[in-house]
């Protein structure tokens, strides 16, 4: 099933959820994901879980604790460094595990996206699984404020471009939330809604970030 509904018909929000699972897992293992070489930065992993409530699908978006000493109050997906001996697969779910308390098996990932690297020193490889019959929630105050759900509908949106004093690469922000998503999340959600939703092989990895997410 083709996922671009440009070339094809095909409306990933007008088919069951089993057909999008479907569709958004073909799309995945078709798409030329790139990695690229830490070169002393950190590796990193972040989790777009497909969250499928039966009527609707969307996200989990976390506000990040204030007593954080990186990143405090940002607006982020589930994520962070890979321990010694995982990939990128393991290292998310075990950090959705941490954050949100939702244990998922590994047959839940249905692909990765292209690595991004951080002005922060990191290499963040987003990986996207598919999360059915969603338990209850059980965020970690140390790591998470709040949890935002983010219905598909409202990723499936055209970014803005901005320019960022001190670099000359444009950033990209997303309307969510009553505002902005700044990149890196709005890079790697904006790259997802391409290659997911629509089946567009889209780069993201040259958009800079604002100068408040460098340190």
């Amino acid at each position: 099933m083709a996922v671009d509904q440009d070339r094809s018909g095909y409306r990933w929000n007008d088919v069951p959820a089993n057909r999008l699972r479907a569709a958004v897992a073909q799309a995945m293992d078709a798409f030329p994901r790139r990695t690229v070489d830490p070169e002393g930065r950190k590796p990193a992993a972040v989790l777009i879980a497909i969250v499928d409530r039966g009527a609707e699908q969307g996200i989990w978006l976390t506000e990040r604790a204030p007593s954080l000493r990186a990143h405090a109050g940002q607006l982020a997906l589930p994520g962070g460094r890979l321990d010694p001996g995982e990939d990128p697969q393991a290292a998310a779910l075990r950090e959705l595990h941490e954050e949100l308390g939702i244990a998922l098996p590994r047959s839940a990932v249905l692909g990765l996206l292209d690595d991004y690297p951080t002005r922060s020193g990191y290499i963040m490889t987003p990986v996207v699984a598919w999360v059915a019959d969603p338990p209850a929630l059980a965020p970690n105050p140390a790591e998470v404020a709040s949890v935002h759900w983010i219905p598909l509908a409202e990723l499936d949106v055209d970014p803005r471009f901005a320019t960022v004093p001190g670099s000359d690469r444009p950033t990209i922000q997303l309307p969510l939330l009553g505002g902005h998503l700044h990149a890196p999340t709005a890079a790697i959600l904006h790259q997802f809604r391409e290659v997911a939703l629509h089946g567009r092989a889209t780069r993201v990895d040259h958009f800079d970030q604002p100068r408040f997410a460098w340190e």
